[in-house]
């Protein structure tokens, strides 16, 4: 809250009933995380309770990088979406429509690709978009002053249940080495020998 917010709410997650403990090789083991369709459901219980109609959130998180929630949210609302957003540009309808349009752009492989689309929306970002502010030490003695709302999963009618299991991560192959050619004529020999071309 000291970046700006002006208020919070903070859902807590009590590990033992929402994380759903599992026996793997004779142990426990348990997670804390909630899996992207469970934080998805809480959003929109948030959205739908709060009455908004633009929600934007990171591209992915820094646990298991699953880039998910976004669009599960935006399905689970029935809203549309804009994905790894680079720059957001609010515009009033045109055409005779009333209400606000939302145009996103965002980076892809050979530029940008730009959609429009009306509220209400989801939008993913991309750390492209802004430049986050820094705390400081003023803004964080005025934080401690905002109104934070705890609250729990059951508040929202969301159970935390795992619905997925890791049954195994493992390393890809390692590859094997390449060999040297000596001119194109070459190459072009060693391709066909291994059905390339």
């Amino acid at each position: 809250m000291a970046m700006g917010a002006d208020r919070a709410i903070h859902v807590e997650i009590d590990p033992k009933t929402s994380s759903g403990r599992e026996k793997e090789g004779g142990a426990e083991s348990e997670s804390q995380e909630l899996e992207p369709l469970g934080v998805a459901k809480l959003l929109a219980q948030v959205v739908k309770e709060e009455g908004r109609n633009f929600v934007i959130l990171g591209k992915q998180s820094i646990d298991d990088d699953s880039n998910q929630t976004g669009q599960m949210l935006a399905g689970l609302l029935g809203w549309g979406q804009a994905t790894q957003a680079s720059e957001i540009v609010f515009e009033e309808a045109k055409d005779g429509k009333e209400g606000w349009m939302v145009k996103v752009t965002k980076e892809v492989d050979g530029g940008a690709e730009t959609v429009r689309s009306p509220l209400p929306m989801v939008v993913t970002t991309d750390l492209r978009l802004n430049e986050p502010r820094y705390a400081s030490l003023p803004n964080i003695m005025k934080a401690k002053k905002k109104k934070l709302e705890k609250k729990t999963l059951e508040d929202y009618g969301v159970d935390g249940k795992r619905r997925l299991r890791v049954l195994r991560v493992e390393e890809p192959p390692a590859r094997k080495g390449g060999g040297k050619v000596e001119d194109v004529d070459g190459m072009i020999k060693r391709l066909r020998e291994l059905g390339a071309i």
